[in-house]
């Protein structure tokens, strides 16, 4: 039996694609990826509605090297998309190769996004890939020269589509004739995209080289500062977030709270000492405390408590250390 590999991000088109193979009679396998910067929940939602397996890799090493450096750059934001798709495929082309898959398909359609599925950009990343006569667009592929598996027979072409362009009108109908009404609304799942995460995401690359996997999903909670001393400081907005800090918190980090008023938790990473003094300062600001009055901050540090008095940090101390 013809057997094939498809990347599965969730969203519609890479539903339509691994549905429109499976109806070829093709054992078709989906394949998604997790970092921090996004998640498989949408592609196992979908995976579970079409009733296909789904095999979830964690990339986050790898992709962090490429992240730092992308041979072809970043999108509007932090994006690399056109680095990032090639390592997909990459990665998609080694499993192909262990489960004796044919080939590898994708939901990618010709001209719907102007950076990464533009037909040069399609060819770049399918050549960077190493895997060029293996990867396959069903939704565009009567638009795109022909793969192996299609030469081979093993693959009928005439029931492959011609869609291009950024209208959904085909898809949308055509997830009606499969009788597929749960998807996703084309929105970015990627971190990257988001202009304040990417804005955080610089500056800890240039303050920290040695970034933990911690360090970027730290990255999603709470008011970030950045102090003279360099040392960072993150400030919970919510209970929510005073709940994500307090787990992602270790021994080594400051962990402060006001003592007398609700406020937030704060946390230093690392413990850096520098920053203890501004960091209880912002814990009152963003309390409940009064204005102008010197209150208790508790600060845990290795098990041990110490407290320390201090006043409200001024608001332009505020604004000029947040990131």
């Amino acid at each position: 039996m013809v057997k094939a590999i498809a990347l599965l991000s969730g969203g519609l088109d890479s539903i339509l694609a691994a549905e429109l193979i499976r109806r070829q009679n093709i054992d078709v396998r989906c394949l998604t990826f997790t970092t921090p910067f996004f998640s498989a929940r949408k592609a196992q939602a979908a995976a579970s509605q079409i009733n296909l397996p789904l095999i979830v890799e964690d990339i986050t090493a790898i992709h962090l090297t490429m992240l730092k450096s992308p041979r072809y750059g970043y999108g509007k934001n932090m994006n690399p998309c056109i680095d990032c798709h090639t390592l997909m495929l990459q990665i998609a082309g080694k499993k192909m190769d262990e489960t004796g898959a044919d080939f590898i398909l994708t939901g990618e359609v010709l001209g719907e996004r102007p950076m990464s599925q533009g037909r040069q950009s399609l060819y770049v990343v399918a050549k960077n890939s190493g895997y060029a006569d293996y990867i396959l667009r069903p939704l565009s592929a009567r638009l795109l020269e022909p793969i192996k598996a299609e030469k081979d027979g093993k693959i009928d072409r005439s029931r492959l589509l011609a869609f291009q362009g950024k209208s959904r009108k085909n898809q949308i109908q055509l997830a009606a004739d499969f009788g597929i009404s749960a998807y996703p609304a084309p929105a970015g799942g990627c971190l990257l995209t988001d202009q304040m995460f990417t804005i955080r995401l610089r500056d800890l690359f240039s303050h920290q080289e040695d970034r933990q996997t911690r360090d970027i999903e730290l990255l999603k909670y709470g008011r970030h500062f950045r102090v003279e001393s360099g040392g960072k400081i993150i400030v919970g907005r919510n209970n929510a977030d005073n709940v994500e800090l307090q787990r992602l918190s270790t021994e080594d980090d400051l962990m402060l709270f006001t003592d007398d008023f609700p406020g937030p938790h704060v946390l230093v990473p690392y413990g850096a000492k520098s920053a203890l003094t501004m960091a209880a300062s912002l814990c009152v600001r963003y309390s409940d405390a009064p204005d102008n009055i010197e209150i208790k901050v508790i600060c845990r540090h290795a098990n041990a408590s110490t407290i320390i008095n201090a006043k409200a940090a001024k608001k332009e101390d505020c604004a000029r250390w947040i990131i």
